[in-house]
């Protein structure tokens, strides 16, 4: 993977996870005429950073690494909040403790890559 191809991967897929993490706070917020709009960036933002994730893993690590098997479950975790927060309006809490754990985590996982 050359330099340039890494760095706007980098780019894209931190810029995904913002955007993926602040569509969950908005649908936690939102009124439920926003849920289309929502929703659409949502998705969008998770194909982008399950996509630009799984690309970095191949081209840096050959896919060696359980730690991005921990980073996929939690963006799964995250790619599911956005809709279940415009459906369960009375676990708002919930979802945003879970996305700030399940962001923690990742993080975690992508710096300290402890197995």
């Amino acid at each position: 993977m050359n330099p340039h191809e890494n760095n706007a991967l980098h780019i894209l897929h931190v810029l995904s996870a913002i955007v993926a993490i602040g569509t969950i706070f908005y649908a936690c917020a939102g009124t439920p005429e926003t849920r289309k709009k929502t929703l659409i960036w949502s998705g969008i933002a998770g194909l982008l950073l399950l996509l630009t994730g799984i690309r970095l893993w191949q081209g840096l690590y050959g896919f060696a690494g359980g730690w991005a098997i921990v980073k996929l479950v939690c963006w799964l975790g995250l790619a599911a909040f956005a809709g279940l927060a415009y459906r369960r309006r009375e676990k708002t809490s919930l979802w945003i403790t879970l996305t700030v754990v399940l962001t923690a985590v990742a993080l975690a996982m992508v710096y300290l890559r402890p197995f």
